[in-house]
């Protein structure tokens, strides 16, 4: 049955470090295999690496926290436009549609994780801590999966009247 509706977002318990829902939310995609207290693990790792960094470069830009450089890396990956294959007499169109707010979250929270996971040779923890600080910075290979999803939306925007 698609698009039924669930208590998902209801049941979902805040992390125990920072009290936040999203974050939570972070941690079951990135958990593998049922290991919850190993993707914890990894994502408290990760940040703790960003607030090092934090404190060592002092940028101005990003926020002072890493959870706030946590939120700034989502809200900066979350794509506003993708396109969808719709088939129009015969022929198939790349048409650019307005994503919902859940699909752009599980979408930025794919490409982040994505991007970690697709560099090899160190942790995953440092993989996605730098994955996380690039994204708020506006920077890494999630933004550039975003960048590369609003250019073939802008590029086929001349079929955006085949959406309805």
């Amino acid at each position: 049955m698609a698009g039924r509706i669930t208590k998902s977002e209801s049941q979902l318990r805040p992390d125990p470090r920072f009290h936040d829902k999203i974050l939570a939310k972070f941690i079951n995609c990135v958990m593998l295999e049922g290991k919850k207290s190993t993707a914890q693990k990894l994502i408290y790792d990760a940040l703790d690496q960003i607030e090092a960094r934090l404190v060592r470069e002092k940028p101005e830009n990003l926020p002072k926290t890493p959870l706030e450089v946590f939120h700034q890396a989502i809200s900066n990956v979350k794509p506003d436009v993708e396109v969808r294959s719709k088939r129009v007499g015969g022929a198939n169109y790349q048409v650019p549609m307005q994503v919902n707010h859940r699909r752009r979250q599980s979408l930025c929270f794919r490409w982040i994780i994505n991007a970690a996971r697709g560099e090899k040779g160190k942790p995953m923890s440092q993989r996605l801590a730098r994955e996380l600080y690039d994204a708020a910075r506006g920077e890494g290979k999630a933004m550039q999966i975003r960048e590369q999803t609003h250019r073939m939306a802008e590029a086929n925007k001349a079929f955006a009247h085949f959406a309805w």
